[in-house]
Protein backbone atom coordinates (compact mmCIF):
# COMPACT_ATOMS: atom_id res chain seq x y z
CA UNK A 1 0.00 0.00 0.00
CA UNK A 2 1.47 3.34 -1.03
CA UNK A 3 1.47 6.15 1.56
CA UNK A 4 -1.40 8.61 1.28
CA UNK A 5 -0.42 12.10 0.20
CA UNK A 6 -1.50 14.76 2.71
CA UNK A 7 -2.06 18.48 2.21
CA UNK A 8 -2.03 20.36 5.51
CA UNK A 9 -3.77 23.74 5.37
CA UNK A 10 -2.99 25.80 8.44
CA UNK A 11 0.21 23.94 9.21
CA UNK A 12 1.53 26.37 11.83
CA UNK A 13 -1.46 26.15 14.19
CA UNK A 14 -2.26 23.70 16.98
CA UNK A 15 -4.14 21.27 14.70
CA UNK A 16 -1.23 21.49 12.28
CA UNK A 17 1.18 20.50 15.03
CA UNK A 18 -1.00 17.53 16.00
CA UNK A 19 -1.28 16.43 12.37
CA UNK A 20 2.48 16.59 11.84
CA UNK A 21 3.04 14.55 15.00
CA UNK A 22 0.69 11.84 13.69
CA UNK A 23 2.23 11.82 10.20
CA UNK A 24 5.70 11.63 11.71
CA UNK A 25 4.77 8.45 13.60
CA UNK A 26 3.33 6.77 10.49
CA UNK A 27 5.68 7.42 7.56
CA UNK A 28 4.64 4.13 5.99
CA UNK A 29 1.02 5.35 5.75
CA UNK A 30 1.21 9.12 5.21
CA UNK A 31 3.53 11.51 3.38
CA UNK A 32 3.29 15.29 3.58
CA UNK A 33 2.90 16.69 0.06
CA UNK A 34 1.75 20.26 0.70
CA UNK A 35 1.64 22.77 3.55
CA UNK A 36 0.19 26.26 3.89
CA UNK A 37 0.02 28.99 6.50
CA UNK A 38 -1.78 32.30 6.64
CA UNK A 39 1.00 34.69 7.65
CA UNK A 40 3.47 32.84 9.89
CA UNK A 41 6.27 32.83 7.32
CA UNK A 42 9.17 31.99 9.68
CA UNK A 43 7.30 29.02 11.17
CA UNK A 44 6.29 27.87 7.70
CA UNK A 45 9.88 28.08 6.50
CA UNK A 46 10.97 25.95 9.43
CA UNK A 47 8.36 23.30 8.62
CA UNK A 48 9.29 23.35 4.93
CA UNK A 49 12.92 22.71 5.83
CA UNK A 50 11.97 19.89 8.19
CA UNK A 51 9.42 18.09 5.98
CA UNK A 52 10.46 19.06 2.42
CA UNK A 53 6.94 19.00 0.94
CA UNK A 54 6.53 19.45 -2.81
CA UNK A 55 4.28 22.50 -2.30
CA UNK A 56 4.49 25.40 0.18
CA UNK A 57 1.90 28.18 0.22
CA UNK A 58 1.58 31.43 2.18
CA UNK A 59 -1.82 33.12 2.06
CA UNK A 60 -0.56 36.55 3.11
CA UNK A 61 1.08 38.64 0.39
CA UNK A 62 2.72 41.05 2.84
CA UNK A 63 6.48 41.37 2.35
CA UNK A 64 8.48 38.96 4.51
CA UNK A 65 12.12 37.94 4.45
CA UNK A 66 11.22 34.35 5.36
CA UNK A 67 9.20 33.62 2.21
CA UNK A 68 10.97 31.65 -0.49
CA UNK A 69 10.73 32.44 -4.20
CA UNK A 70 9.25 29.03 -5.00
CA UNK A 71 6.35 29.42 -2.56
CA UNK A 72 2.86 30.09 -3.87
CA UNK A 73 1.53 33.34 -2.41
CA UNK A 74 -2.02 34.58 -1.89
CA UNK A 75 -5.40 33.03 -1.05
CA UNK A 76 -5.18 30.79 -4.13
CA UNK A 77 -2.44 28.84 -2.34
CA UNK A 78 -5.10 27.01 -0.32
CA UNK A 79 -6.94 25.74 -3.37
CA UNK A 80 -3.71 24.90 -5.19
CA UNK A 81 -2.57 22.76 -2.25
CA UNK A 82 -5.97 21.11 -1.79
CA UNK A 83 -6.37 20.02 -5.40
CA UNK A 84 -2.91 18.62 -6.19
CA UNK A 85 -2.85 15.30 -8.01
CA UNK A 86 -0.43 13.82 -5.45
CA UNK A 87 -2.74 14.65 -2.53
CA UNK A 88 -5.28 12.10 -1.25
CA UNK A 89 -6.24 13.72 2.07
CA UNK A 90 -6.66 17.43 2.79
CA UNK A 91 -6.43 18.41 6.46
CA UNK A 92 -8.26 21.75 6.56
CA UNK A 93 -7.11 23.44 9.76
CA UNK A 94 -7.64 26.99 8.48
CA UNK A 95 -9.28 29.29 11.01
CA UNK A 96 -12.57 30.91 10.04
CA UNK A 97 -14.65 31.30 6.89
CA UNK A 98 -11.45 31.59 4.83
CA UNK A 99 -11.36 27.77 4.78
CA UNK A 100 -14.61 27.36 2.81
CA UNK A 101 -13.23 27.66 -0.71
CA UNK A 102 -10.51 25.08 -0.09
CA UNK A 103 -13.07 22.64 1.31
CA UNK A 104 -15.29 23.07 -1.73
CA UNK A 105 -12.37 22.68 -4.15
CA UNK A 106 -11.01 19.58 -2.42
CA UNK A 107 -14.39 17.84 -2.36
CA UNK A 108 -15.05 18.67 -6.00
CA UNK A 109 -11.65 17.15 -6.79
CA UNK A 110 -12.66 13.91 -5.04
CA UNK A 111 -10.38 14.29 -2.00
CA UNK A 112 -10.96 13.12 1.53
CA UNK A 113 -11.25 16.25 3.66
CA UNK A 114 -10.20 15.85 7.29
CA UNK A 115 -12.19 18.86 8.42
CA UNK A 116 -11.05 20.93 11.37
CA UNK A 117 -12.44 24.11 9.81
CA UNK A 118 -15.96 23.94 11.24
CA UNK A 119 -16.83 27.23 9.56
CA UNK A 120 -16.91 25.48 6.15
CA UNK A 121 -20.09 23.66 7.14
CA UNK A 122 -21.48 26.50 9.24
CA UNK A 123 -21.20 29.04 6.43
CA UNK A 124 -21.81 26.83 3.41
CA UNK A 125 -23.33 23.58 4.66
CA UNK A 126 -25.55 22.88 1.66
CA UNK A 127 -22.83 23.93 -0.80
CA UNK A 128 -20.27 21.70 0.91
CA UNK A 129 -22.54 18.65 0.87
CA UNK A 130 -23.36 19.25 -2.80
CA UNK A 131 -19.64 19.58 -3.64
CA UNK A 132 -19.01 16.21 -1.99
CA UNK A 133 -21.84 14.59 -3.96
CA UNK A 134 -20.73 16.13 -7.25
CA UNK A 135 -17.02 15.40 -6.93
CA UNK A 136 -17.04 12.19 -4.95
CA UNK A 137 -15.09 13.66 -2.05
CA UNK A 138 -15.70 12.68 1.57
CA UNK A 139 -15.74 14.63 4.83
CA UNK A 140 -14.24 13.16 8.00
CA UNK A 141 -14.48 15.51 11.00
CA UNK A 142 -11.42 16.36 13.08
CA UNK A 143 -13.18 18.26 15.88
CA UNK A 144 -13.05 15.96 18.88
CA UNK A 145 -16.81 16.15 19.40
CA UNK A 146 -17.72 15.22 15.83
CA UNK A 147 -15.01 12.60 15.64
CA UNK A 148 -16.55 11.09 18.77
CA UNK A 149 -20.01 11.03 17.21
CA UNK A 150 -18.65 9.42 14.04
CA UNK A 151 -16.88 6.78 16.10
CA UNK A 152 -20.05 6.07 18.09
CA UNK A 153 -22.10 5.77 14.91
CA UNK A 154 -19.73 3.67 12.81
CA UNK A 155 -20.80 1.42 11.20
CA UNK A 156 -24.43 1.97 12.19
CA UNK A 157 -25.07 5.35 10.54
CA UNK A 158 -27.51 7.98 11.76
CA UNK A 159 -30.79 6.21 10.95
CA UNK A 160 -31.15 4.72 14.44
CA UNK A 161 -30.21 7.93 16.32
CA UNK A 162 -32.59 9.43 18.84
CA UNK A 163 -30.24 12.13 20.11
CA UNK A 164 -26.71 13.51 19.76
CA UNK A 165 -25.17 14.80 22.99
CA UNK A 166 -22.24 17.17 22.44
CA UNK A 167 -20.05 17.85 25.45
CA UNK A 168 -18.50 21.20 26.40
CA UNK A 169 -15.77 21.82 28.94
CA UNK A 170 -17.57 24.98 30.06
CA UNK A 171 -14.46 27.06 29.43
CA UNK A 172 -12.75 29.34 31.94
CA UNK A 173 -16.01 31.10 32.92
CA UNK A 174 -18.03 27.98 33.74
CA UNK A 175 -18.66 29.08 37.35
CA UNK A 176 -18.49 32.86 36.90
CA UNK A 177 -21.46 35.16 37.46
CA UNK A 178 -22.86 37.21 34.57
CA UNK A 179 -21.42 40.54 35.67
CA UNK A 180 -17.94 39.10 35.99
CA UNK A 181 -18.17 37.37 32.61
CA UNK A 182 -19.20 40.64 30.94
CA UNK A 183 -16.00 42.35 32.09
CA UNK A 184 -13.62 39.42 31.48
CA UNK A 185 -10.23 40.36 30.04
CA UNK A 186 -8.31 38.87 27.14
CA UNK A 187 -6.07 37.07 29.62
CA UNK A 188 -9.10 35.65 31.44
CA UNK A 189 -10.65 34.30 28.24
CA UNK A 190 -7.45 32.65 27.03
CA UNK A 191 -7.03 30.52 30.19
CA UNK A 192 -8.80 27.41 28.91
CA UNK A 193 -8.91 24.73 31.62
CA UNK A 194 -8.27 21.65 29.45
CA UNK A 195 -7.31 22.46 25.84
CA UNK A 196 -4.39 24.34 24.27
CA UNK A 197 -5.72 26.08 21.15
CA UNK A 198 -5.41 29.25 19.11
CA UNK A 199 -6.69 32.55 20.50
CA UNK A 200 -9.87 32.76 18.42
CA UNK A 201 -11.20 29.28 19.20
CA UNK A 202 -10.22 29.68 22.86
CA UNK A 203 -12.36 32.81 23.11
CA UNK A 204 -15.17 30.95 21.33
CA UNK A 205 -14.84 28.23 23.96
CA UNK A 206 -15.15 30.84 26.69
CA UNK A 207 -18.37 32.27 25.19
CA UNK A 208 -19.70 28.84 24.05
CA UNK A 209 -19.94 30.19 20.50
CA UNK A 210 -17.86 27.18 19.50
CA UNK A 211 -20.60 24.84 20.75
CA UNK A 212 -23.16 26.65 18.62
CA UNK A 213 -20.89 26.19 15.60
CA UNK A 214 -20.48 22.50 16.50
CA UNK A 215 -24.26 21.98 16.73
CA UNK A 216 -24.68 23.46 13.24
CA UNK A 217 -21.80 21.34 11.97
CA UNK A 218 -23.27 18.17 13.52
CA UNK A 219 -26.61 18.88 11.88
CA UNK A 220 -24.96 18.94 8.45
CA UNK A 221 -22.50 16.10 9.03
CA UNK A 222 -24.96 13.59 10.41
CA UNK A 223 -28.34 14.78 9.12
CA UNK A 224 -29.84 14.98 12.60
CA UNK A 225 -32.48 17.70 13.26
CA UNK A 226 -31.60 20.50 15.64
CA UNK A 227 -34.21 19.46 18.19
CA UNK A 228 -32.34 16.16 18.61
CA UNK A 229 -28.91 17.71 19.27
CA UNK A 230 -28.10 18.69 22.86
CA UNK A 231 -25.15 20.30 24.63
CA UNK A 232 -24.04 19.41 28.16
CA UNK A 233 -21.11 20.69 30.18
CA UNK A 234 -18.48 18.09 31.04
CA UNK A 235 -15.55 19.82 32.80
CA UNK A 236 -13.10 16.91 32.57
CA UNK A 237 -13.20 16.82 28.72
CA UNK A 238 -12.86 13.01 28.75
CA UNK A 239 -16.24 12.11 27.23
CA UNK A 240 -16.04 13.84 23.86
CA UNK A 241 -19.66 13.22 22.84
CA UNK A 242 -22.45 10.66 23.13
CA UNK A 243 -25.07 9.14 20.86
CA UNK A 244 -28.42 7.91 22.11
CA UNK A 245 -30.11 5.31 19.89
CA UNK A 246 -33.83 4.66 19.49
CA UNK A 247 -33.71 1.70 21.87
CA UNK A 248 -32.42 3.94 24.69
CA UNK A 249 -28.82 2.75 24.57
CA UNK A 250 -26.19 5.50 24.84
CA UNK A 251 -22.74 5.07 23.32
CA UNK A 252 -19.96 7.48 24.35
CA UNK A 253 -16.41 8.00 23.09
CA UNK A 254 -13.81 8.67 25.79
CA UNK A 255 -10.17 9.62 25.69
CA UNK A 256 -7.65 12.03 27.14
CA UNK A 257 -7.93 15.62 25.84
CA UNK A 258 -5.56 15.27 22.86
CA UNK A 259 -6.27 16.39 19.31
CA UNK A 260 -3.86 13.78 17.98
CA UNK A 261 -6.48 11.06 18.47
CA UNK A 262 -9.20 12.63 16.26
CA UNK A 263 -6.56 13.63 13.70
CA UNK A 264 -5.29 10.04 13.58
CA UNK A 265 -8.83 8.70 13.16
CA UNK A 266 -9.64 11.23 10.43
CA UNK A 267 -6.55 10.17 8.48
CA UNK A 268 -7.08 6.41 8.90
CA UNK A 269 -10.91 6.06 9.02
CA UNK A 270 -12.43 3.50 8.96
CA UNK A 271 -9.25 1.74 10.08
CA UNK A 272 -7.68 2.19 13.51
CA UNK A 273 -3.91 2.45 13.57
CA UNK A 274 -1.84 1.49 16.59
CA UNK A 275 -0.20 4.67 17.82
CA UNK A 276 2.08 4.78 20.86
CA UNK A 277 2.14 8.58 20.73
CA UNK A 278 -1.50 9.10 21.69
CA UNK A 279 -1.81 9.29 25.50
CA UNK A 280 -3.63 6.35 27.05
CA UNK A 281 -6.75 6.87 29.12
CA UNK A 282 -6.49 5.73 32.74
CA UNK A 283 -10.00 5.64 34.25
CA UNK A 284 -8.69 5.37 37.81
CA UNK A 285 -6.33 8.32 37.49
CA UNK A 286 -9.02 10.31 35.68
CA UNK A 287 -11.36 10.12 38.63
CA UNK A 288 -15.00 11.16 38.60
CA UNK A 289 -16.69 12.25 35.38
CA UNK A 290 -19.36 14.91 35.92
CA UNK A 291 -21.99 16.62 33.77
CA UNK A 292 -23.87 19.88 34.16
CA UNK A 293 -26.57 21.80 32.33
CA UNK A 294 -25.41 24.77 30.27
CA UNK A 295 -26.12 28.09 32.00
CA UNK A 296 -27.79 29.53 28.94
CA UNK A 297 -28.52 32.98 30.39
CA UNK A 298 -24.85 33.50 31.22
CA UNK A 299 -23.72 32.16 27.80
CA UNK A 300 -26.18 33.61 25.23
CA UNK A 301 -23.93 32.86 22.24
CA UNK A 302 -24.98 29.20 22.33
CA UNK A 303 -28.66 29.90 21.70
CA UNK A 304 -27.89 32.73 19.27
CA UNK A 305 -25.90 30.34 17.10
CA UNK A 306 -28.35 27.45 17.32
CA UNK A 307 -31.20 29.81 16.43
CA UNK A 308 -29.18 30.95 13.40
CA UNK A 309 -28.74 27.32 12.39
CA UNK A 310 -32.46 26.63 12.67
CA UNK A 311 -33.18 29.79 10.67
CA UNK A 312 -30.86 28.63 7.92
CA UNK A 313 -30.12 30.61 4.78
CA UNK A 314 -27.54 33.31 5.40
CA UNK A 315 -28.09 33.38 9.16
CA UNK A 316 -25.33 30.89 10.09
CA UNK A 317 -22.84 32.77 7.87
CA UNK A 318 -23.84 36.05 9.51
CA UNK A 319 -23.50 34.55 12.98
CA UNK A 320 -20.06 33.18 12.19
CA UNK A 321 -18.75 36.36 10.53
CA UNK A 322 -20.13 38.68 13.20
CA UNK A 323 -18.60 36.48 15.89
CA UNK A 324 -15.22 36.43 14.12
CA UNK A 325 -15.24 40.22 13.85
CA UNK A 326 -16.35 40.72 17.46
CA UNK A 327 -13.77 38.24 18.80
CA UNK A 328 -11.01 39.95 16.80
CA UNK A 329 -12.08 43.28 18.32
CA UNK A 330 -12.13 41.74 21.81
CA UNK A 331 -8.62 40.36 21.38
CA UNK A 332 -7.35 43.82 20.42
CA UNK A 333 -9.16 45.59 23.25
CA UNK A 334 -11.87 47.25 21.14
CA UNK A 335 -14.84 45.21 22.37
CA UNK A 336 -15.82 44.13 25.87
CA UNK A 337 -16.43 40.41 26.27
CA UNK A 338 -20.00 41.12 27.31
CA UNK A 339 -20.69 42.97 24.05
CA UNK A 340 -19.82 40.06 21.76
CA UNK A 341 -23.29 38.50 22.02
CA UNK A 342 -24.93 41.93 21.76
CA UNK A 343 -23.33 42.85 18.45
CA UNK A 344 -23.72 39.34 17.02
CA UNK A 345 -27.42 39.40 17.87
CA UNK A 346 -27.80 42.80 16.24
CA UNK A 347 -26.06 41.54 13.09
CA UNK A 348 -28.47 38.61 12.89
CA UNK A 349 -31.45 40.95 13.28
CA UNK A 350 -30.18 43.16 10.47
CA UNK A 351 -28.69 40.64 8.03
CA UNK A 352 -29.96 37.15 8.87
CA UNK A 353 -32.31 37.05 5.86
CA UNK A 354 -29.70 38.14 3.29
CA UNK A 355 -29.47 36.25 -0.04
CA UNK A 356 -27.74 32.89 0.33
CA UNK A 357 -28.23 30.69 -2.72
CA UNK A 358 -24.65 30.86 -3.97
CA UNK A 359 -21.13 30.95 -2.59
CA UNK A 360 -20.80 34.61 -3.63
CA UNK A 361 -24.06 35.52 -1.89
CA UNK A 362 -22.86 33.87 1.32
CA UNK A 363 -19.53 35.68 1.10
CA UNK A 364 -21.41 38.95 0.61
CA UNK A 365 -23.44 38.24 3.77
CA UNK A 366 -20.19 37.40 5.55
CA UNK A 367 -18.62 40.72 4.49
CA UNK A 368 -21.72 42.70 5.39
CA UNK A 369 -21.78 41.17 8.88
CA UNK A 370 -18.14 42.08 9.48
CA UNK A 371 -18.76 45.65 8.33
CA UNK A 372 -21.85 45.91 10.53
CA UNK A 373 -19.91 44.80 13.62
CA UNK A 374 -17.12 47.29 12.94
CA UNK A 375 -19.72 50.06 12.66
CA UNK A 376 -21.29 49.03 15.96
CA UNK A 377 -17.92 49.14 17.71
Amino acid sequence: MRPQGVALLGATGSIGASTLAVIGRHPERFVLRAITAHSSAPALASLAARWAPAFVGLVSTAPTASAQAEWTRGPEALIAAATRADVDVVVNAVVGAAGLDATLAALRAGKRVALANKESLVVGGALVLEAARAGGGTIIPVDSEHSAILQCLHPRGAAAVRRLIITASGGPFRQWESARIATATREDALKHPTWSMGAKITVDSASLANKALEVIEAHHLFGVPYDRIEVVVHPQSVVHSMVEFHDGSVVAQLGVPSMELPVLYALSHPERLADAGVPRYDPVASGALTFEAVRRREFPMLDLGISAGRRGGAAPAVFNAANEAAVAAFLTGRCAFGRIAEVVGAALDRLGDAPHATRDALMAADAAARTFVEEQL
